[in-house]
């Protein structure tokens, strides 16, 4: 069966990508023993719940129409294989080194840049009229977080 998803679906699995992303910071901040680096690793966390929220607001301003089903599928199949995405791809079923910070950043950067690949290519599945251009900012906030645990691995390098 083919499926052509609409916005409010798209953020639903960014919702839950977001979820995760908080999760994996707060049980990788439980692994550090630095307190520094604790203190770091759960103002991610911190930042994927203000994505989560920020996420949520704009699912939520979404129209009827781009809430609206976009293939008749009367066993959800859809949202299950979104989830899956979600819940297996992006920031879990990885092999993380959290002996240190370094090897918890370089997985965390390679999460985020999974979840912009998995944004990118669902647009292709979002029909304009269903609001594909909100997609972009999805992307634009991992892009974002991308940076920032770039430049902060690039300070534990020096």
């Amino acid at each position: 069966m083919s499926f052509v998803f609409n916005a409010d679906e798209i953020f639903a699995v960014a919702e839950q990508i977001e979820k995760n992303g908080a999760q994996f910071y707060r049980k990788s901040a439980q692994q550090v023993q630095d307190s520094s680096a604790k203190e770091l690793l759960l103002e991610f966390a911190s930042m994927e719940d203000d994505h989560l929220k920020t996420f949520s607001s704009m699912r939520s301003a979404l129209s009827e129409a781009e809430k609206k089903a976009m293939t008749f599928d009367p066993t959800n199949e859809a949202a299950l294989y979104l989830n899956s995405l979600a819940n297996t791809k992006v920031f879990f079923e990885k092999r993380v080194d959290v002996s240190t910070l370094q090897g918890i950043f370089t997985a965390a950067m390679t999460a985020e840049k999974d979840s912009i690949a998995f944004y990118l290519g669902m647009m292709d599945f979002v029909p304009a009229s269903a609001g594909r251009e909100r997609i972009h900012h999805i992307i634009q906030e991992e892009m974002r977080h991308i940076r920032i645990l770039g430049d902060k691995l690039a300070a534990l390098k020096k």
